[in-house]
C-alpha cells in the first residue's frame, strides 16, 4: 500500500463517520508566535483547544506538513543518523472540538489500524497514563487487548501545552516489528531499540490546569490525535526504515542519478557511510520545497536562518559524496512525481523555487570547498592532538564562510570527535560586542541595553516641538557635548521625530539649542526611545540641554501619504484577490513605497487596474481618517488587520480608513475599507493621498508577490514623465497622443505587408537564378571519358 493511498484511506475513513476534512494548515503558525513551524497537526487547532475560540465543527480530520527545525523542536541533526527523524513530515490526525471523547477516540483508531490497514492485532501495543484508569479499561475491556500488552507510564503520557491551560493524559499505539529486531516494549530498559515503534498518538484534553497547580475538568473535553504518515507506511510496506518506504525510495534513487553517486568509489575513498547523505538530501529537499512555497527565503535570521542551514546541509551531503555542482534544485523533479498530485502547489512554484535553490547554492558554492579545506585541517590536527574541535575554527567557519554551527558540528561528529562549543559562544558573544561602524541598528542595541525610561512622542500632533536633550553619544560611547562636524546620536525626554518602524523609514530634520545645531538625517527606534543620528552643523550640543525639535515636514508629508497608500492598498489587494492575502513586509519612503504579500500567482493587468481604480476611489472620496486607542481584544472583533510576527501592547492604535461603499454614509458605524493596527503617521483624509499610481508587481519569493508604487508629488512626476514620453513618441510616429496605438497598430500593418512583399519578390528571385542555372547546365553523358 503506497503512503499516498496510505493518507487517502486515512481522511476518507474519518470523513465517513462525519469528520469535516481541512487542509493542512501553514506552516507558519497563526496563532502561535513561540512556534517557527507547525510541528503537530493540532497547532491550527490551538486557539480552539484552549477556548479562545469557538469550534467551526464538532469534529474534524487533516493531514497536516509539519517541519521540526528550529527551537525547541529540532530534529535537523539527527536526520540521517536515525530511521525515523525527519524535518519535514506528514501528521495524519482526526479531531473532536468537545464531541466525542476517549472511548469513540480509542474505537476510532482500532478500527482504522485493525480493520483498513488490517494490522494484526497481536503486533499491538498500547500505552496509558498510569493514573488514567478510564482508557486503560478500554482497552482491555472493550477492544480487548491483552493486559500484558498495555504499558502504563507517567510523565511522558501526560500531555500539555504551557504551565497552565488545556492537559490531559494520552495513550499510544505501537506496533511490534517481532523478536528479530532488537528493542524492548515502551517503559522498559530497552525501550529505546527499534522493535517497538510508535504510530499514533491519542491525547485526551480533559483538565485546565490553574496557576496554583490545580487540574479542573474542563466543560467539553476535546480529542487531538497524531500518525505519522511515513511511520504508519513503513510498517506497511514491511521496511523498518521510514527512508525505505516508497516516497523516499524513489527520491533517493534519483538523488543518486542526479549526483552520479558511486558507492564503490567512496567506499575506497573510506566513505563508508554515503547511503546517510542521499537519506538527508531526500529528506532535506521535501522540508526545503514546501517551506519556499509557503513564502519563506533564505536569510540571516528567523525562519529563513532555518532555511538556509537546512539547504546547506543538504549542499554539504551533496558535496561530501563527490557532487561539486550545483545539483538541489534538479532534487525537485522527482519530489514533484511524488508529491505533486496531493500539493499541487509544488509545481505551480517550481520555476521559482528553482531559481531560489540556485542562487543559494551558487552562493554557498563559492565558499564551501575552501571552507571544508579549513575544516579539514583543524580535524586532522584535532585528532593529532587527541583534543576537541576549536570552537574559534567554527566561529571562523561560520562568520567567513557561512556554516551554521551545527552543520559544523555535523561534520565533526563524523569524524568521532567533538566541537567545543564553550569556545564558539565565547567568540559569537564577543562579536556581538564589537562595535559596527555606521550600523545605527548595532549603535541603537548596546545604547539601549541597560538604558531606563522612554522617549515620549509627540509627532502625530506636532512636527515642532521643544524637549530635553537627555543623553549624546559618540562611537557608541555616552559623552558630555558633541562639537561641530561631529556625527553622534542623541537621546531626548520627548520628541515628534518619528522613529523608523512597521516598514516606515525615520524622520530627517534639526534639532536646535541655544549653542548650536544637530542635523537629524535618520530616526531609529530601539525600544521605547527614539534615537536621533546626526551631526552637529554650528556650534556644540550639550547634554541636559532644552532644545528645539524640528521635523523635515515635507519629507514627512509624503512620507505620510505613501504609509496612508499602503493600508488602502492591503485592503484593495484583500478584495480583488480574496482574504488569504497576507502581509509579508512593507517599505515606505518619502518618493515610493513597497508592498510585499502572500498570493500563490503573478497579478494580472486586469486586477492591477482594479487594485488601482478601488485605491483611487478612495482617496476620491476624501474621507477622514480615524485613529481610535482600544484594548488589542476589541480592535480585533472589529476585524482590524494585525501583521503577523509584531509584537503589540495590551492597548494598540487603531487605524481606520475609507467606507466599502457610497451607501454606507448614512449607517450610524460605517463599515471601513480599512482598519489596522499600526503606529505609523498618516494623512488626515484620504484625499490628501492625491493619487497613487501602480509602477510594478513582480515575484520575490515562492507565494510572495510585491508590488511598488508612488503617491503624492511623486505619482504626479510619474504621470508629468509618461506624458511626455508620450508627446515625444507621437512627434517621432507624425501621430496624435490620443491616437498611437492606433498608428502603432497601422505601422505594424505596414511592417507584415512589406514583409510578405519582400518574401515574394525573394521567391522570385530564386527561381530566376533556378532558371539560369538549369539553362547554363550541360546534358549529361557529352564530355564523359570511357574506358
Amino acid at each position: 500500500m503506497k503512503s499516498a493511498a496510505i493518507r487517502q484511506a486515512f481522511l476518507d475513513f474519518f470523513q465517513a463517520k462525519d469528520h469535516k476534512l481541512i487542509p493542512s494548515g501553514s506552516l507558519i503558525p497563526a496563532n502561535d508566535p513561540t512556534l517557527l513551524f507547525a510541528n503537530s497537526g493540532m497547532v491550527q487547532f490551538k486557539e480552539v483547544f484552549d477556548g479562545s475560540s469557538e469550534p467551526v465543527y464538532p469534529r474534524g480530520t487533516s493531514c497536516q506538513r509539519c517541519v521540526r527545525a528550529g527551537g525547541k523542536h529540532n530534529d535537523l541533526e539527527n536526520v540521517g543518523y536515525t530511521a525515523r527523524h525527519h524535518v519535514f513530515f506528514e501528521m495524519l490526525g482526526n479531531f473532536s472540538f468537545g464531541d466525542y471523547f476517549k472511548l469513540e477516540a480509542i474505537q476510532l483508531a482500532w478500527e482504522f489500524l485493525t480493520t483498513v490497514l488490517k494490522l494484526p492485532k497481536e503486533r499491538l501495543w498500547v500505552t496509558v497514563h498510569h493514573e488514567d484508569q478510564e482508557a486503560l479499561n478500554i482497552w482491555v475491556q472493550q477492544i480487548g487487548v491483552a493486559p500484558d500488552r498495555v504499558s502504563k507510564l507517567g510523565a511522558d503520557n501526560f500531555w500539555q501545552a504551557g504551565e497552565t491551560g488545556p492537559c490531559g493524559p494520552s495513550s499510544e499505539v505501537f506496533y511490534d516489528h517481532g523478536p528479530e529486531v532488537w528493542g524492548g516494549p515502551p517503559g522498559s530498559a530497552d525501550e529505546d531499540g527499534d522493535r517497538y515503534v510508535e504510530i499514533w498518538n491519542l491525547v485526551f484534553m480533559q483538565f485546565d490546569r490553574q496557576l496554583d497547580g490545580e487540574l479542573k475538568t474542563l466543560p467539553k473535553p476535546s480529542i487531538d490525535t497524531g500518525m505519522g504518515l511515513e511511520r504508519v507506511t513503513a510498517i506497511m510496506q514491511g521496511v523498518h526504515s521510514n527512508f525505505e518506504i516508497d516516497t523516499f525510495a524513489y527520491l533517493i534513487e534519483s538523488i543518486a542519478e542526479i549526483i552520479h553517486y558511486d558507492e564503490v568509489s567512496l567506499v575506497e575513498a573510506g566513505i563508508s557511510d554515503s547511503i546517510k547523505s542521499l537519506r538527508v538530501v531526500a529528506d532535506h529537499i521535501r522540508a526545503i520545497a514546501f517551506l519556499m512555497v509557503e513564502g519563506i527565503v533564505p536569510s540571516n535570521e528567523g525562519r529563513g536562518y532555518v532555511l538556509r542551514r537546512i539547504m546547506r546541509r543538504a549542499m554539504r551531503h551533496g558535496y561530501k559524496v563527490g557532487r561539486k555542482q550545483a545539483f538541489l534544485a534538479k532534487c525537485l523533479t522527482p519530489l514533484i512525481e511524488q508529491m505533486g498530485e496531493a500539493y499541487p502547489e509544488l509545481a505551480q512554484h517550481k520555476p521559482k523555487l528553482v531559481e531560489l535553490i540556485d542562487r543559494e547554492e551558487q552562493q554557498f558554492q563559492q565558499t564551501l570547498e575552501q571552507g571544508m579545506k579549513i575544516l579539514e585541517g583543524e580535524l586532522a590536527q584535532a585528532k593529532a592532538d587527541g583534543r576537541n574541535v576549536s570552537g574559534q575554527s567554527a566561529f571562523l567557519l561560520y562568520d567567513t564562510y557561512g556554516f551554521p554551527v551545527d552543520l559544523t558540528a555535523d561534520i565533526v561528529r563524523e569524524q568521532g570527535l567533538e566541537l567545543n562549543m564553550t569556545e564558539y559562544e565565547q567568540a559569537m558573544e564577543a562579536q556581538r560586542s564589537q562595535s559596527r561602524a555606521g550600523k545605527h541598528f548595532a549603535q541603537s542595541q548596546l545604547i539601549t541595553k541597560d538604558l531606563s525610561g522612554q522617549t515620549r512622542f509627540t509627532g502625530y500632533e506636532l512636527l515642532e516641538d521643544k524637549g530635553l536633550v537627555i543623553q549624546l553619544y559618540c562611537d557608541q560611547a555616552p559623552v558630555d557635548q558633541l562639537g561641530v562636524n561631529e556625527t553622534g546620536i542623541m537621546l531626548a525626554d520627548q520628541s515628534p521625530f518619528y522613529g523608523e518602524s512597521g516598514g516606515q523609514i525615520g524622520d530627517t530634520g534639526v534639532i536646535k539649542t541655544d549653542t548650536g545645531e544637530f542635523e537629524v538625517f535618520d530616526t531609529q527606534k530601539e525600544g521605547k526611545h527614539h534615537l536621533h543620528h546626526g551631526r552637529v552643523r554650528t556650534g556644540i550640543i550639550k547634554a541636559q540641554q532644552a532644545a528645539q525639535f524640528l521635523v523635515d515636514t515635507q519629507r514627512r508629508a509624503e512620507i505620510k501619504r505613501h504609509h496612508s497608500a499602503t493600508h488602502l492598498l492591503d485592503a484593495a489587494l484583500r478584495v480583488v484577490l480574496g482574504n488569504h492575502v497576507v502581509q509579508k513586509g512593507s517599505l515606505v519612503e518619502a518618493g515610493r513605497l513597497r508592498f510585499d504579500f502572500a498570493n500563490p500567482d503573478p497579478l494580472t493587468q486586469q486586477q492591477l487596474a482594479k487594485i488601482e481604480q478601488l485605491v483611487n476611489g478612495q482617496i476620491l472620496a476624501n474621507q477622514t481618517v480615524q485613529t481610535r486607542h482600544m484594548p488589542i481584544a476589541q480592535a480585533k472583533e472589529q476585524g482590524a488587520i494585525a501583521l503577523f510576527g509584531e509584537k503589540y501592547e495590551a492597548e494598540v492604535r487603531v487605524l481606520y480608513m475609507g467606507t466599502l461603499s457610497e451607501a454606507v454614509e448614512q449607517a450610524s458605524e460605517p463599515r471601513h475599507f480599512s482598519i489596522e493596527l499600526c503606529g505609523g503617521t498618516h494623512v488626515d483624509a484620504t484625499g490628501d493621498i492625491g493619487l497613487v499610481k501602480i509602477l510594478s508587481e513582480s515575484g520575490i519569493a515562492a507565494g510572495v508577490r510585491r508590488i511598488e508604487a508612488v503617491a503624492g508629488q511623486a505619482a504626479l512626476e510619474l504621470v508629468n514623465q509618461l506624458q511626455r514620453t508620450q508627446s515625444e513618441l507621437a512627434g517621432l510616429l507624425k501621430s496624435e497622443p490620443g491616437r498611437l496605438i492606433e498608428r502603432v497598430g497601422q505601422l505594424q500593418q505596414d511592417l507584415k505587408a512589406q514583409s510578405q512583399q519582400v518574401a515574394t519578390l525573394e521567391q522570385k528571385l530564386f527561381r530566376f537564378k533556378a532558371e539560369e542555372l538549369v539553362a547554363l547546365a550541360e546534358p549529361a553523358g557529352q564530355n564523359m571519358i570511357v574506358c
